[in-house]
Order: structure tokens, then sequence, then C-alpha cells
């Protein structure tokens, strides 16, 4: 996709998930190094991904946090490399951290995707906006060391929406056009089974904000106890959570198996008809 167009109201955007780190929780370590994670990127650009979100921090459901320094060395020489690939799609970064993001941006990202919001370095605001790129913010509750510590809510879409507002008002606020931020509920960052589905149940909600909302449910556990797998939720139950995730307005899936969401997501649309595919 070109740099201009807007997830929001057009066809269905695949996010191609790149982990270059060695304790993510479905393929820490398959693409940690620079050479691995090159060739992974670019078979997620061959599959149909409009997006390819490059993290060198896991956030998985106990993860120690990285240095900085440590973070941005996995991440920048990827990114440079990937921005070199011939086509259209676009790069993101998935950081908290304002330094690793800048150097991200430097080297060919046109998107921050920050798993806090904005909340853990609030001066990432003023670098979205003064490098005039876009940004996702995502409800995570706590951090990912104790964010499944029993997580409790009294109405999860509500609060979970509540949140997302008034993060992107202080993106807003910080100079970020509003045009420019996407908003992603955070599926299984600090939320129970029933939580996760109550959120795909009610993403009409969400998407009532006005912004591009991004989901990301590919591979999480609670598609796995669902159908009584191991710890990693199956393919199949990651297709059926991202189809009925678009029926409900979702604009970008953030995803691991890039071609067969994008196959079970242009039906989608074609079923769908002009209301997500105009």
């Amino acid at each position: 996709m070109s740099a201009e167009e807007t997830p929001i109201r057009g066809r269905p955007l695949l996010m191609g998930i790149l982990n270059v780190t060695p304790d993510s929780f479905s393929d820490g370590g398959l693409h940690h190094a620079t050479a691995d994670a090159l060739a992974h990127g670019k078979r997620l650009i061959a599959d149909g991904a409009d997006i390819v979100d490059v993290g060198g921090e896991s956030t998985r459901p106990g993860a120690d946090p990285v240095a900085e320094g440590e973070e941005r060395a996995r991440v920048v020489e990827v990114v440079e490399a990937l921005a070199r690939v011939p086509g259209e799609a676009r790069l993101s970064i998935d950081t908290a951290k304002v330094e690793v993001a800048r150097a991200a941006i430097e080297a060919g990202a046109g998107i921050v995707n920050d798993v806090t919001a904005f909340r853990t370095e609030p001066e990432m605001g003023g670098l979205v906006a003064s490098a005039g790129v876009d940004c996702c913010l995502m409800h995570m509750l706590g951090e990912p060391r104790t964010m499944q510590q029993d997580p409790r809510y009294d109405d999860v879409v509500s609060e979970v929406k509540a949140f997302l507002e008034e993060r992107l008002s202080f993106a807003v606020a910080e100079g970020v056009p509003e045009e420019r931020v996407w908003l992603d509920p955070g599926i299984g960052f600090g939320k129970t089974l029933d939580h996760n589905l109550e959120l795909v149940r009610r993403l009409d909600e969400i998407v009532a904000l006005g912004r591009p909302v991004v989901i990301g449910t590919s591979r999480k556990s609670f598609l796995a106890r669902i159908t009584g797998r191991e710890r990693i939720g199956p393919l199949a139950g990651t297709v059926a959570s991202n189809v009925l995730a678009h029926a409900r307005g979702a604009a970008v899936f953030r995803v691991h198996d890039v071609a067969e969401v994008r196959d079970a997501l242009q039906v989608s649309a074609a079923v769908l008809g002009d209301l997500h595919t105009a």
C-alpha cells in the first residue's frame, strides 16, 4: 500500500509479525539473526503483507525487559535492509522506547507500534509528531511481566475504549494528527479468555472511536484454550477470530501467517461488500 493509504473503511490490511527476539511466545529465536529476519520479512511481503512490524523485545506474558541498546541493535539493521526491498509494503517498529523508534524511523520505518500507548516514554508522542509517521496505540493492563496476573475489569470493553480514547487525546495534544493514529484493544495483554472474547464480540464499540482498529489474535493462547490445543493457538483459530473481527469493523490485522489470513479476509471482504471494501 502507498504511504498515503488509510486503512479505515478500506480493504483489510495485513501487518506481518517479524520478531527479532530469542524469546517471543510462538517464534522466539527463529528470526533472531539479521539474515534470518530479512529472509522472513521478504516472505511476509511476498505472502501479501501490507506492513511488516519489526520488534526487538518480547511482550509475551512474563517477559523480561530488554536494554535500549540491545533492542536497537536487534532491529535497525533489519529495518534498513527491508526498506530496500522493492514494493509497496510499509515498515512498522514495535517498541515503547523513543530512541529505538527514532533509529528505526531513520532506517525507514513509517509506523510506531507502541504497546504501552506512549505511557512508558511519553515523549514518544513528540517524536511521532515531528517525524510525521503513523502510530498504533495499544491497551495493556500493567506490563508484560505482570499483565496476566489476575486481570480484572468491571466492563472490559468500556474500560478499554475509555483508555484508548484518552491515549488518542494525549497523542493529539502532543501534536500527532488524529488521522495518523490507529488503536489496538490489546487482545491477550492483561485479559482473560472471557475478556478477549468480549472484546472481539463488541469490537464495533472500539471501532466507534473513529480510528482504524488493529487486531492481534494471531496464535494467542486463548485460541489454544478454546480449541483444546497446546500453548500456541491454531491457525484455524487465528483465521476465524480475524474474520469475525473484520466483520465487526477491524481494519488492520497483525498476524504471523499472512497468506492464509489474507485469503480468508479477501473472502470476508467480498461477502461484506461495500461496507469494508469501499
